[in-house]
């Protein structure tokens, strides 16, 4: 591999192990999820922890579904499958789950007053040697580094959704996190099989969900006001090879942190149309209690979603024109 600018002295250092060995992840939500199965498949001892009991169940059914998926497309056995469970607990106690952490990590909802809240009852009881980060996915690090009670020890370390295959993190400081936090922190990425991404100032939305949100919002748009039906959007977009559309990504992502995100920022932005796409998630799935892939249905139903299923974006028969046409007619 051919060592860019970005990551000289990388190669380095990645060959010693950090002294982050004992993870906490605090949000047993869909990313969350992920992180801490994922970061226990690579060896960590990792403390799961969310404020219900019945989000940790989720939690451990979804790991189920994750075991699976690493020994059927990640290459993994059953012993190593084993060792990755032994390497899991879980806890509602936020005393518990972070006091022998040599790193947080923050995953609970994409809603700044919540995150706030819990950097502030988590600061009084953080061991002091404890590096924290943030998985907000469109928020700063800046905005709750005063909440955390330890500003140097603090950053962004955000993943991307199926991190099994996602493999990348990205890294973003603020302008008083310490040079060997960053150090730590991007080597403990690599050690958990991620490509660390240097994201070089900070910047609402990060690389990824900078162009992520705008794709999702603009597809929302067209479902929203009636233009394109949630398949066809997708079919215009995985035409050509991609394998899921914006839609289906939508139900991965999930749609209570699809709803936060656009809610929070129609809010910030004076953006009507992006409030009228969280309205529209709110009435069409939150209220009903559909949150995509977690609940096995959003747009599509899991586990077995149209767009996975041969013939979605075959040419279609002669015979389906009227329907089409039916669709064109004025109303």
């Amino acid at each position: 591999m051919t060592t860019t600018p970005a990551f000289e002295g990388l190669e380095e250092r990645s060959r010693n192990m950090s002294s982050l060995h004992k993870l906490t992840v605090l949000g047993a939500g869909v990313l969350g999820g992920q992180i801490a199965w994922h970061s226990a498949f690579k060896g960590k001892t990792v403390v799961v922890y969310d404020i219900t009991a019945d989000a940790l169940d989720r939690c451990r059914a979804t790991h189920e579904q994750y075991a699976e998926i690493y020994l059927s497309e990640v290459g993994a056995n059953e012993v190593e499958i084993a060792a990755t469970r032994q390497r899991l607990s879980f806890t509602t106690d936020l005393a518990e789950a972070v006091g022998e952490a040599d790193l947080v990590i923050e995953a609970v909802p994409e809603v700044p007053d919540i995150k706030a809240d819990v950097y502030r009852k988590m600061s009084g009881i953080l061991p002091a040697h404890t590096l924290v980060a943030t998985n907000s996915s469109t928020l700063l690090p800046s905005d709750f580094a005063p909440d955390t009670g330890r500003p140097e020890q603090f950053c962004a370390l955000h993943f991307g959704n199926g991190i099994w295959a996602m493999n990348f993190a990205e890294v973003m400081a603020h302008s008083g996190t310490a040079r060997e936090t960053l150090t730590q922190v991007t080597e403990f990425a690599i050690e958990i099989g991620m490509v660390p991404i240097p994201v070089l100032k900070e910047q609402n939305g990060y690389v990824v969900n900078s162009w992520f949100v705008p794709l999702l919002n603009a597809a929302q748009t067209l479902v929203t006001n009636g233009i394109a039906r949630p398949e066809d959007v997708d079919r215009t977009f995985m035409i050509g090879g991609r394998t899921i559309g914006p839609l289906g990504l939508m139900d991965m992502v999930g749609m209570k942190t699809s709803y936060d995100v656009l809610a929070h920022w129609g809010n910030e932005l004076g953006d009507a149309q992006m409030t009228a796409n969280a309205a529209y998630i709110k009435e069409r799935f939150l209220d009903k209690g559909l949150y995509g892939v977690p609940t096995n249905e959003g747009y599509y139903v899991y586990p077995d979603p149209a767009y996975a299923r041969p013939g979605f974006l075959d040419l279609p028969d002669i015979s389906v024109v009227p329907h089409l046409v039916s669709l064109l007619s004025p109303r």
